[in-house]
């Protein structure tokens, strides 16, 4: 059973960047409350998903995050990338349906 993989700005390359499998990056902060309603459906997600996409998060407003953020030109939150082979493919703006979400995701496996 797989859970939602909290990033930091060291292990971002290993789980984003180098992985094997497609990997969802849920760039968000703790005061966004969309982004805290995306949680737990991110959480079943990740559940649901298990072996076909990681999904991960990483918190814009930790301050050794910040590179990375603007790295990947996170303007707005909650702000979803989809890296396949080190690259983002897709892009997902803003509070998201679990169902919509999901359609987003399996479009690209």
């Amino acid at each position: 059973m797989s859970k939602v993989i909290e990033l930091t700005d060291k292990t971002f390359k290993e789980e984003v960047l180098e992985s094997k499998e497609i990997v969802l990056v849920d760039f968000w902060a703790p005061w966004c409350g969309p982004c805290r309603m995306m949680a737990p459906i991110l959480d079943e997600l990740a559940v649901e998903l298990d072996g076909k996409v990681k999904i991960t998060k990483l918190d814009v407003e930790n301050p050794a995050h910040q590179a990375l953020a603007m790295e990947f030109q996170i303007q707005s939150i909650p702000n979803m990338k989809v890296f396949k082979d080190g690259k983002v493919i897709r892009e997902i703006i803003g509070f998201n349906a679990k169902e919509k979400l999901r359609e987003e995701i399996e479009i690209l496996l």
